[in-house]
């Protein structure tokens, strides 16, 4: 950090160092709160921002792998809405990729199994449960050719 910093851009990078140690945070969030920080001097919150960076507080790459393992595992997302959600983020299509490619794909398909058989629970007895459960599955993110085998043996396994 440069010596001629103003006292509010020292208080604005510290709050910011210490919300990103407790949780990680990507560029584009901490950006627009680096611009609120400093009341919309957009130079001022691009520098905070590459401070971060320098001294590893922000890193996206980390942010991505973070939060596609919390989604898989945890929300049970697929691969396509959680690759929606972190380019909303404005994450290079790279560090997407590279993130996705992480998450281990047994236990991913094991969770959409097992979100698809919770859901299947709730729909069963409507005349079109097989057909919803597919596109709740799809708007989970999930891909087309794993979830239709999976409909297709639930709804034979309780014919």
């Amino acid at each position: 950090m440069e010596e001629g910093r103003s006292e509010a851009y020292r208080n604005a990078l510290s709050a910011l160092q210490t919300l990103c140690s407790r949780r990680e945070c990507c560029s584009y969030d901490i950006r627009k709160k680096a611009l609120k920080l400093m009341e919309g001097d957009s130079d001022s919150a691009e520098s905070l921002v590459e401070d971060l960076k320098r001294d590893s507080f922000l890193d996206d790459s980390r942010y991505a792998s973070a939060y596609a393992r919390e989604k898989s595992a945890i929300s049970g997302w697929g691969p396509a809405k959680i690759a929606t959600f972190l380019r909303a983020r404005f994450i290079d299509r790279s560090i997407i990729s590279a993130a996705l490619e992480e998450l281990d794909g047994d236990v991913a398909d094991s969770k959409m199994v097992k979100v698809m058989e919770a859901k299947w629970k709730l729909l069963e007895g409507d005349p079109y449960s097989k057909f919803k459960l597919i596109r709740y599955a799809l708007s989970r993110g999930y891909d087309y050719d794993k979830v239709a085998p999976v409909a297709e043996r639930l709804s034979k396994k309780h014919d």
